[in-house]
């Protein structure tokens, strides 16, 4: 239930209400929804808006001069929340936040990260779940923390701030303005629980090599003099010209990957952050020169997946997006499905930007296969493959194949069964894309070994 009605001052406007807002970017009206509302002084507010239909990346905080008050639309279940900026301004609402069924019990190598700053800064793991309607899950499930029953040590321990649902306000918010991440200063797009002490600041720095975050300059200096790190930690498994590929076990390098967690939040608004990274892999990529091995981006796959997922995550970076590195690190992962002998998919639901991606490397992985068939067949004989075939040679799951073909209208019934028919059109755009794309995966490069992480497994347990 909801009325639409005039209001005749902003001090009116609740948490949940919508109404037509002044994108600062365009300077376009759009219809928005209230996420948060802060308190600039007696008399001042600003409004953190959604706007309808369009990425959560726009979303940004509005003046009252930017809000159209002539029709306002009121969510019933907004009246509880006037004037509160969403877990800052009232203290019950930070405490619903708070994990009431379970703890992070953080580790030794957990408490050893704490932020270098001049002074101390208490930790704030975020924690949450995976599963979220409507979206991409973009990082690693896990199993809820258990409860540490030593009443003692409990008290040492600070309680995970839980992000439990995605229409959380906190978790709608961006909360951190700005990160240093080697010679790059980028704006974040998303939420990432990063903790409360250091989201004010100006700018998160954070060491390119390690991902610790520190509050200033001064501190990641401090923090350089220390760090042996030049690239991540983990085996170096793909070297080709300066693009290398590591792999990081989330139980042996436990900080490092939480710390990729909570940079990649800043930019996927898909999943929720899981702090429990043992059950993944995390295959880093990254550019070498002087320096070091610089973090391009990134995809995490679980040891053991039921469904074949063979990707769970993904994320190019901003300053390297756009020169072909999303696509590499798709095929990257379908490489290692090969080595494997399986058959992969992602995670799925997809973002938009993951669907798009996917689309392409799907539609460019098949037809290169169909044409170089069709190029190596006998004169005067017609080629002829099957779906299974085609997901052997790729590595790409059934049910993405067929999607794919369909996709392209490259299937036709015919004289009662289905036949792929290839026309010249689909040939040129083919050929069209992969003179675009100038860095390719070379298996040669690539010196890794599939595990059977099953056996693994239960070793672990029998111990």
């Amino acid at each position: 239930m909801s009325s639409i009605i005039k209001c005749e001052t902003p001090a009116s406007l609740l948490v949940g209400c919508r109404l037509n807002a002044r994108m600062r970017s365009t300077g376009i009206w759009h219809m928005a929804e209230i996420v948060g509302i802060k308190k600039l002084g007696e008399s001042r507010q600003q409004f953190y808006v959604h706007y309808d239909d369009c990425n959560k990346r726009l979303d940004e905080w509005l003046n009252d001069d930017d809000l159209d008050l002539s029709k306002v639309q009121f969510a019933c279940r907004a009246g509880h929340q006037i004037g509160a900026f969403a877990g800052v301004a009232s203290s019950k609402r930070q405490s619903s936040l708070i994990g009431k069924k379970s703890q992070l019990k953080l580790t030794q190598q957990q408490q050893q990260q704490k932020p270098e700053t001049e002074t101390t800064i208490s930790k704030g793991w975020g924690r949450g779940r995976k599963h979220v309607k409507g979206g991409e899950k973009i990082l690693s499930p896990a199993a809820p923390g258990k409860e540490n029953t030593n009443q003692a040590e409990n008290s040492k321990i600070p309680k995970a701030r839980q992000l439990k649902h995605p229409n959380n306000s906190v978790a709608r918010m961006k909360n951190v303005k700005m990160i240093e991440l080697g010679r790059h200063r980028i704006t974040p797009w998303y939420f990432s629980p990063y903790p409360e002490e250091l989201c004010p600041v100006d700018c998160i720095y954070l060491c390119e090599f390690c991902l610790k975050y520190c509050k200033s300059s001064l501190c990641l200096g401090r923090h350089l003099t220390k760090c042996t790190l030049k690239h991540p930690p983990g085996n170096e498994i793909y070297r080709k010209d300066a693009i290398s590929f590591f792999e990081i076990d989330g139980r042996q390098n436990k900080v490092y990957a939480q710390n990729l967690c909570l940079l990649a939040k800043l930019f996927l608004d898909h999943k929720m952050v899981d702090f429990d990274t043992d059950p993944f892999l995390f295959y880093v990529m990254t550019e070498f020169d002087l320096r070091g091995f610089h973090i391009v981006g990134y995809f995490s796959k679980e040891k053991i997946s039921v469904e074949d997922y063979n990707l769970a995550c993904l994320l190019t970076l901003p300053p390297y997006q756009r020169k072909g590195y999303g696509r590499l690190i798709i095929e990257f992962s379908y490489e290692l499905s090969k080595y494997e002998g399986k058959t992969g998919t992602p995670e799925k639901p997809l973002s938009d930007l993951g669907l798009l991606s996917y689309r392409s490397f799907w539609a460019q992985a098949i037809l290169e296969q169909l044409i170089n068939q069709n190029q190596s067949a006998v004169e005067g004989v017609r080629p002829s493959t099957t779906i299974n075939d085609i997901c052997e040679q790729t590595a790409i799951k059934k049910d993405d194949v067929i999607y794919t073909l369909k996709r392209l209208n490259l299937v036709t019934y015919c004289r009662g069964q289905h036949i792929v028919c290839i026309n010249q059109n689909a040939i040129e755009q083919h050929r069209t894309a992969m003179e675009k794309c100038k860095i390719r995966v070379d298996p040669a490069c690539l010196q890794w070994s599939p595990k059977d992480w099953n056996k693994r497994m239960n070793r672990l347990f029998e111990r």
